[in-house]
């Protein structure tokens, strides 16, 4: 093997960890934060207990909290005025992936100026302030990746953002932040961590180290996804769900994602598909359509998944992988394109651009069956089917 690992410096992982921030923040040697957030979550008041810790500390500390979903350069460069009007050291992510995202962009403007168009793929993003993740949902891994996807206000275009300094200085992974979680949320990002799990293990870039944490995840995702979705209270499942989350991340954020990842991205920029219903939408389809290239490691995923027996031969497996996956997402009500409210004649208007726009991703090339732009949109119309 010969791989480079990046990962956040301080992971601190278990209920009630939230409760360190403090303790990372001198840790970091870091002062001055800005916390960033959405509407929802400083409605609901999940933030205070940070800012109360904070203020008994004497820790200063400025709030923004109007992340929008699926973070825009508009949203980004509100954030980055706020950032601009105090003298911040770092930045305390409180949120999904869309409120960690913005802060990984504000802290890399903050310090580097220019536009996020600047440090689209490829160019590597240097490192920015210092970001403490604290995740408040079980499937982004972005409190672990060096990747953050910011839309272009201006065009539409979801622009994939990676590089070393984009990966959080440390991360609180605190499970009991996510048992507000609604079924439809938890099922969405609970299925974009088996998205990310399964296209780590199968990435043309896996190695041994990501592949361990690729099938640890797939495994409590397989054991315990379902759970969280139907008892949202259950702390076992929800713990689980978080670390499986977390692990995915590591794993793919050291092997890439792949064809499913690249063909969801253009799902969100023209039809405001959330990301982890739009990867969930296309994991059976694509699976189905790959499983030919790498039909042993597919089979690994049947098997950590619970849906095969460890004596099933490979052929056997990948059939139960696939009609687990569609039988899955049944399950978990997940809402085809048509169902979801798109219309047809817009759909197909769109299908060459989505193509286009998925193949200069650049994950479509870490797939083990790699596709054209033709194959990509005959995939796209399957899916309206």
């Amino acid at each position: 093997m010969n791989a480079t690992v990046l990962m956040p410096g301080l992971l601190h992982i278990g209920g009630g960890c939230r409760e360190r921030l403090l303790e990372t923040l001198s840790q970091l040697g870091l002062h001055r934060p800005l916390l960033v957030t959405d509407p929802f979550l400083a409605a609901q008041g999940l933030h205070e207990p940070l800012l109360r810790a904070l203020g008994e500390a004497q820790v200063p500390c400025g709030v923004f909290a109007d992340c929008v979903p699926d973070p825009t350069t508009d949203s980004v460069g509100a954030g980055l005025a706020v950032c601009a009007e105090g003298d911040y050291d770092c930045l305390v992510a409180l949120g999904g992936g869309s409120a960690i995202d913005t802060a990984k962009a504000i802290a890399v403007l903050a310090r580097h100026g220019g536009e996020m168009r600047d440090y689209r793929v490829p160019a590597s993003v240097p490192p920015g302030l210092p970001v403490i993740a604290v995740p408040t949902t079980a499937g982004t891994g972005s409190e672990v990746t060096r990747a953050a996807v910011i839309t272009d206000s201006r065009d539409g275009e979801k622009m994939l953002c990676m590089g070393p300094g984009l990966v959080p200085a440390a991360a609180l992974v605190d499970y009991e932040l996510s048992l507000s979680m609604p079924p439809r949320l938890t099922a969405d990002t609970g299925l974009d961590a088996l998205c990310h799990a399964l296209e780590a293990y199968v990435s043309r870039k896996a190695n041994p180290f990501t592949d361990s944490l690729a099938l640890a995840a797939l495994t409590a995702i397989g054991r315990y996804l379902e759970t969280a979705w139907r008892e949202p209270g259950n702390c076992a499942a929800r713990e689980a769900m978080m670390l499986a989350a977390t692990q995915a991340g590591i794993a793919f954020a050291n092997a890439s994602v792949t064809l499913i990842h690249g063909m969801s991205r253009p799902l969100g920029a023209h039809f405001h598909v959330p990301h982890g219903l739009g990867n969930a939408m296309l994991l059976a389809e694509v699976t189905a359509w790959s499983v030919p290239a790498a039909p042993g490691r597919y089979a690994d995923c049947a098997r950590a998944l619970g849906l095969a027996a460890p004596a099933e031969c490979d052929e056997r497996a990948v059939e139960r992988l696939v009609s687990g996956l569609r039988a899955l997402t049944v399950r978990l009500e997940v809402p085809g394109p048509e169902a979801w409210g798109i219309a047809e004649a817009d759909w197909r208007e769109a299908l060459p651009l989505m193509a286009e726009q998925a193949l200069a991703s650049g994950s479509p090339a870490n797939n083990p069956r790699l596709a054209s732009a033709a194959e990509i949109e005959a995939l796209y119309r399957r899916l309206w089917a």
